[in-house]
């Protein structure tokens, strides 16, 4: 399905705050605040960075960003889309669905208010009622490291239904447009030495592999973003490295995530995807395909990490140059 979406201003309303929590070491606030006039949203923050998760709506983060900077994630408050369920909004920022896609099922409105429990300063827990249609219940855990940029993210699929489910977590993020996603290509090794393919590249009906904005050579796999070019472009990967990143101007976003080894990954093998159309980006991961009996869970992590001033450059010998330290720097987290 084609979505055309138009992004907001990058601007941030914190009305009514409330400082709810401070760590112990008096690094992580947590503030009720209201964001794209929804009234009651959380805030965290470690003076570093700061994260806004709904409670009005959700589970959803809808801001991630440097503190007093702009926000990494696209905003799309007026967008919505019919579906058989209702209308679904996208709104923006990150969300958690459950792969394969389908319509109308992937595309369940959550635009009802979340349970949610404050766990400590630093940690927040988004808990959806179970959807009417599909019987899914949705969890995000999202909590701060106390210095740095470092988020984890746990999503959560629980089935309540009373018969048996085939799913797999999906976590999509919506970034703010302008920008380039990044992928890793797997490395190099000599046709004489290795004769097993590498891993699989997904294609979707309406991707076009000659469009220009893709940058595909030996290391990465690049896809940016065009307000010329309406039509959308998607590929899945193997993502064995479990990285993606995604540039804009000199900020660059990681996403961390685990690969693993003889799982069976939804859409022909795909851990990592990103999507493009016009201004519009997502990078999206997901875990391996999980049977859920009645009240089981399934459970999928990413980590989030943000970089200012990097100087990526416009070549691949120049982007591994910028990438591998920050790459290194997160590798322990």
């Amino acid at each position: 399905m084609q979505i055309r979406l138009v992004f907001a201003p990058l601007c941030t309303l914190l009305l009514d705050a409330t400082i709810l929590a401070t760590s112990v070491n008096g690094e992580v606030k947590m503030e009720k605040v209201a964001y794209l006039d929804l009234p009651n949203c959380y805030k965290l923050s470690n003076g570093t960075v700061e994260v806004i998760v709904t409670t009005d709506i959700g589970p959803r983060i809808i801001r991630y960003g440097l503190v007093g900077g702009s926000n990494v994630l696209g905003e799309v408050p007026g967008m919505k889309v019919p579906t058989e369920l209702g209308d679904w909004k996208p709104w923006g920022g990150h969300r958690l669905w459950t792969a394969p896609e389908a319509m109308p099922r992937s595309y369940c409105p959550d635009n009802s208010p979340l349970k949610f429990e404050i766990e400590g300063a630093s940690t927040i827990h988004l808990i959806q009622l179970p959807e009417a249609k599909t019987g899914i219940q949705k969890e995000m855990i999202v909590t701060l490291a106390d210095t740095g940029s470092a988020v984890k993210i746990r999503h959560k699929l629980t089935n309540r239904n009373v018969w048996p489910v085939d799913l797999a977590p999906w976590a999509l993020t919506i970034m703010h447009g302008g920008g380039t996603t990044i992928l890793p290509q797997e490395p190099y090794r000599d046709h004489n030495d290795y004769l097993a393919p590498a891993r699989p590249l997904v294609l979707w009906h309406y991707t076009d592999l000659t469009d220009s904005r893709w940058s595909i050579g030996p290391k990465f796999i690049r896809l940016k973003t065009d307000t010329s070019l309406q039509g959308p472009l998607k590929i899945g990967i193997l993502n064995k490295q479990g990285w993606a990143a995604y540039a804009i101007q000199r900020t660059v976003f990681i996403k961390r995530f685990s690969f693993h080894e003889g799982a069976t990954y939804p859409d022909y093998g795909s851990n990592n995807e990103t999507y493009t159309a016009a201004d519009f980006m997502e990078i999206e991961t997901l875990a391996p395909m999980s049977h859920l009996g009645p009240d089981q869970t399934a459970e999928h992590d990413e980590q989030w990490f943000l970089f200012e001033d990097v100087n990526l450059g416009s070549d691949e010998k120049s982007i591994e140059a910028a990438l591998l330290p920050l790459l290194a720097r997160i590798a322990q987290r």
